[in-house]
């Protein structure tokens, strides 16, 4: 089985989280695969500005991880951390986003598609 891996971030602002949704329809954090030599930081810091155009600063203390099947079979490693924008303007990246929202921290479960997700997510709020 392949392994791939992504990393992104659950970013945080005034009490509100920026959610994207995918062009296939489904909600969750901006995140990417990890290029070469990158760090799992870099990555994060990378996919969110090309998905979001937002800049972040990431609190690397805050690592959360999931690990899923791919339709393909390969197992996905998704690794996000916790970060707060040092920008404010948002512009999705067209190809691959749909939607990119400022979702109230309440509210974020019930619109994230995934359950494990929204597991992470719970032991996301725990940290904040």
């Amino acid at each position: 089985m392949e392994k791939e891996k992504s990393c992104g971030a659950i970013i945080i602002k005034n009490k509100k989280v920026l959610l994207i949704q995918q062009t296939d329809g489904f909600w969750g954090f901006p995140k990417g695969h990890v290029e070469q030599n990158e760090t799992e930081e870099q990555t994060a810091i990378r996919e969110v500005k090309e998905e979001t155009d937002l800049d972040i600063e990431i609190d690397s203390k805050y690592r959360y991880q999931i690990e899923y099947e791919l339709p393909n079979g390969n197992l996905k490693i998704a690794v996000f951390f916790l970060a707060k924008p040092t920008s404010t303007k948002i512009k999705k990246q067209e190809e691959e986003i749909s939607t990119i929202e400022w979702v109230e921290i309440e509210k974020v479960e019930e619109k994230l598609s995934f359950d494990n997700t929204r597991e992470l997510f719970r032991k996301a709020i725990k940290d904040i």
